[in-house]
């Protein structure tokens, strides 16, 4: 009886220094991993944070992380004493990078159908079908990736006819800022969620755009990136994808068909 008990006890102690020295080889195995790579400390959120908190609150949800700089979204926080009084606008889900452009002043909390642009940046809206919108579901306070397309004809001055034609497609901005997603007719979109307790939690109202089935997605850039993207709109085409915080970024350029089957 004693032997079993002590056989028990060793094999107890050789799982828990097993245990032990795994976790420490993990540890080291990322710190050599991150050893060559060029790294920055930002905070990553890691509890689900609601919108309307704090940056008081804020602290406790997020934690400072090493980060290849080649993974760093744009307007990553790096220090919570520069938010000052500002909350979330959105909420914040385990995983993301906390970004500046998701927090906003206390009093400039709109609610889910609007946020406020943040300082330095203008609204530009763009409508867009069903489609070019991730199905109707992007709602105020969402990030998207912006796709632009252009065809570029080249004509015969004396005849008028086409000459040469080429085309392409890149995906040219990052988590752009939706500050207000609206139906054709003006009126503010639903989440399934804000649907649902409109109905009084029984089931999701079915999303349908009101007036002429299109979006009005209102997104928040600087002068010179809004520029781009109304030149896109009045001379080719946009896509907008839902590009959270945690998304990754990059892109091949610009695709046209001699790159497309590559």
């Amino acid at each position: 009886m004693k032997t079993r008990l002590l056989g028990g006890i060793a094999a107890l102690l050789v799982a828990m220094i097993g245990t032990v020295m795994l976790v420490m080889y993990v540890q080291n195995a990322d710190k050599r991993a991150m050893a060559d790579t060029e790294t920055e400390t930002v905070y990553i959120v890691e509890k689900p944070v609601a919108a309307g908190t704090s940056t008081e609150k804020l602290a406790g949800s997020v934690v400072r992380k090493e980060v290849p700089k080649l993974a760093l979204a744009s307007e990553t926080v790096t220090s919570l004493d520069d938010l000052g009084d500002k909350v979330t606008a959105v909420a914040l889900v385990p995983g993301e990078q906390l970004l500046s452009s998701r927090l906003v002043d206390a009093n400039s909390l709109l609610g889910p159908s609007r946020i406020q642009v943040p300082e330095g940046m203008q609204e530009i809206t763009l409508k867009l079908p069903i489609e070019r919108v991730v199905g109707g579901v992007l709602k105020a306070g969402d990030t998207v990736g912006v796709f632009i397309s252009l065809d570029d004809a080249k004509t015969n001055s004396a005849t008028g006819d086409v000459i040469s034609k080429s085309s392409g497609t890149q995906l040219t901005f990052h988590k752009v800022l939706v500050t207000a997603a609206q139906y054709s007719n003006g009126t503010a979109t639903k989440s399934e969620s804000t649907a649902t307790a409109s109905t009084g939690g029984t089931s999701p109202v079915k999303k349908e755009a009101t007036g002429d089935g299109s979006y009005l997605i209102t997104v928040a850039r600087n002068s010179a990136d809004a520029e781009r993207i109304i030149f896109a709109t009045e001379f080719g085409s946009i896509y907008l994808s839902k590009e959270p915080g945690n998304a990754e970024e990059g892109t091949v350029g610009v695709v046209d068909k001699t790159r497309l089957f590559r």
